[in-house]
């Protein structure tokens, strides 16, 4: 294993009275996060206008978002594993410099393979900010109430991206469709910048080595699995061609598993995916992530095409959920120190199946205060329970693999949600439709909406299963310090 790089920074924060410079480093990673994540929901409010400009297809226009899912997904653990081994300073610095020329590309080309190319090269870049940014957080403050409280604010911004995504991208639509890309340059420039004098310098692991065969291994697996997952509504899901890549994909696991087992210095050291909590807590977040993002994108499709809304009225109607994301910030840090990471975990998928349940109540004239609200909000409160998750999962890890295990905690994220979205997908797509009434396109949605809300379902009962009888007996031959970790 490597050893943990160096720093020429102070120690880690153990309190919550920082300084300035480690506020400002904070913030920075924050923004840049947020970026990330409002790259991929604000661009489906643009898509209509792209393609009628460009002349896309729809076949076409869907590779403008399984582009970056794709560069984001398939490169997640490549990219925090390269921040442990060369510094995470260095990698940052590069990822958000490519990110931010990316964003400028897309917003002058008028060609759609290389729109998309755009697309794909700032996922990539996502692929090595974001669990380098997570990795510098967890190295540079204190496990424990300080940890929690960064944590939860850096997360927040995340799960804001997410969830604000609608909204920026009904307003930058309305002033034209390449706004969507020009938004985000001068935020990451001015990101940049300050990340040059706020991040602190490191140095690259001490002992360790590149293990190119796995990174070529886990990469091609992973984008392959995908991609396979993206186009299976398309060509069929038992198709010749789904089935051959599935199996090339399984191959290449195998073939990489075998590798990380042989070689001295792993991409993955394979003993992490045995931490309870990260598994827990990677399972969550593709319940969290997977369901809401299939649930948003039936929703828009329904509201926005179906029934004649308006970009900027369809991102004001679940405006909630930001707000929501945006109050957490104030007190997931708290509720985790009170009462840790798992009830919260729980507590708030349950609730968010429960919102999913009750919008199954949507009609063909809906109306808002009695039937989408209440849904939306209960929905939102998921969101509340994000910082929980990476705090759960970024847990008792050692600093020369807290990149390691953020990049499979969001690994988790992307290639999970890109999953459960794919089958949604195919769910709502398959047989032919000729009906085109609100009531026929709503009961061919509805299928796709049950099995949003059974996704959160499941993942409440993975939540809850930490506390089924066998955690009792558990409990009863472990010291007290190690019942902690059971529980978080």
């Amino acid at each position: 294993m490597t050893t943990t790089a160096t720093k020429t920074a102070a120690a880690p924060a153990d309190s919550v009275g920082w300084t300035l410079r480690l506020w400002g480093m904070l913030i920075t990673l924050c923004i840049v996060l947020f970026l990330d994540g409002l790259d991929v929901s604000m661009i489906g409010v643009a898509l209509p206008s792209i393609g009628t400009e460009l002349d896309l297809p729809t076949s076409t226009l869907q590779w403008l978002v399984s582009g970056y899912v794709l560069g984001y997904g398939g490169l997640l653990l490549l990219g925090g594993r390269t921040a442990d081994l060369l510094g995470r300073r260095k990698v940052f610095l590069i990822a958000l410099a490519v990110f931010a020329l990316a964003s400028l590309a897309g917003a002058l080309v008028s060609s759609g393979p290389l729109l998309i190319l755009t697309r794909f090269i700032k996922g990539l870049a996502a692929a090595f900010t974001a669990p380098t940014g997570l990795s510098i957080i967890t190295t540079n403050f204190a496990e424990g109430p300080a940890r929690n409280k960064a944590l939860s604010i850096y997360t927040v911004f995340g799960a804001g991206g997410y969830s604000m995504g609608l909204l920026f991208g009904g307003l930058m639509t309305g002033l034209g469709w390449r706004w969507t890309f020009l938004l985000p340059v001068p935020v990451a420039l001015a990101a940049l910048i300050a990340a040059i004098f706020l991040l602190p310098k490191d140095k690259p692991a001490e002992e360790g080595g590149h293990d190119i065969l796995g990174a070529v291994l886990s990469t091609a697996a992973m984008l392959l699995l995908v991609y396979t997952v993206v186009t299976a509504p398309e060509v069929g899901w038992l198709s010749a061609r789904t089935l051959g890549s599935f199996a090339v994909a399984v191959a290449l696991f195998v073939g990489f598993v075998a590798v990380e087992k042989r070689v001295r210095y792993p991409l993955v050291r394979l003993g992490i995916l045995r931490k309870p909590t990260l598994v827990r807590a990677s399972l969550a977040i593709i319940a969290v992530g997977g369901s809401y993002f299939s649930w948003q994108f039936i929703t828009t499709l329904y509201l926005q095409d179906t029934l004649g809304w308006s970009p900027l009225k369809l991102s004001l109607a679940l405006l909630p959920v930001g707000l929501l994301v945006v109050a957490s910030a104030f007190v997931s840090d708290k509720l985790v120190d009170r009462f840790g990471t798992g009830p919260i975990i729980t507590v708030t998928i349950v609730i968010m199946a429960i919102g999913y349940l009750m919008y199954l109540r949507i009609d063909t004239a809906p109306d808002y205060l009695t039937v989408l609200l209440p849904a939306v909000l209960l929905i939102g409160i998921g969101w509340v329970g994000f910082p929980a998750i990476n705090i759960q999962a970024t847990s008792g890890i050692d600093d020369d693999e807290q990149g390691l295990a953020a990049g499979v905690l969001q690994t988790a994220m992307q290639v999970g949600a890109a999953i459960v979205l794919a089958v949604t997908t195919a769910i709502v797509t398959s047989g032919v439709h000729t009906d085109t009434s609100p009531a026929a396109v709503l009961d061919n949605y509805r299928p796709g909406l049950e099995f949003a809300a059974g996704v959160a379902i499941v993942g409440a009962l993975v939540a809850l299963s930490a506390y089924l009888p066998k955690r009792r007996k558990a409990r009863r031959d472990v010291a007290p310090e190690a019942e902690l970790e059971l529980v978080g």
